[in-house]
């Protein structure tokens, strides 16, 4: 594997955590709380256009993954891809945290957590037809969706909690 395969598979697996034999999009979601995290303590003052960045330049990096993911795994949209998870998380976290007006606090980033990892199960529409873009776009994108719907339920659901 070239240099070049093995950054791709670095970012692809999140880091390994892909490789989970349990779970590995719940795993692999955990790297998207490390980096969202990461750079909140690195830019207090710009965390989200700091999100932002990092959202879609992964997220266009992934897109553009779908000749690897052929060549390195036999499905079509393999276990061990958590790119797309790493992305939702920071997709769930920017919606929350523009829509709140406030800083992601430890409580809500696991709230984001749980929220993204229920609406990536649920695929609701049009999260699940997002899955039938073709290649790796197909994979990314289902997973910006659910985030938007978490991010989304985290803001209306925190408030009843008192966080």
């Amino acid at each position: 594997m070239s240099i070049a395969d093995r950054i791709r598979w670095l970012l692809i697996t999140s880091g390994g955590l892909g490789c989970s034999p349990f779970a590995p999009g719940t795993v692999g979601t955990l790297g998207g709380v490390l980096v969202a995290v990461l750079l909140q303590v690195a830019l207090p003052e710009h965390t989200v256009l700091a999100w932002g960045i990092a959202a879609a330049v992964l997220f266009v990096f992934g897109c553009t993954q779908s000749d690897f993911v052929k060549r390195t795994w036999p499905k079509e949209d393999p276990g061990h891809f958590v790119l797309d998870e790493v992305v939702g998380y920071l997709v769930t976290v920017i919606v929350y945290a523009l829509l709140a007006q406030k800083a992601v606090s430890p409580m809500a980033h696991m709230g984001a957590f749980f929220a993204f990892r229920a609406f990536d199960v649920l695929k609701i529409q049009p999260a699940r037809k997002l899955e039938d873009l073709p290649g790796a776009l197909g994979i990314m994108a289902d997973d910006q969706m659910a985030g938007a719907y978490a991010g989304l339920s985290l803001y209306f659901a925190l408030p009843l909690i008192g966080v």
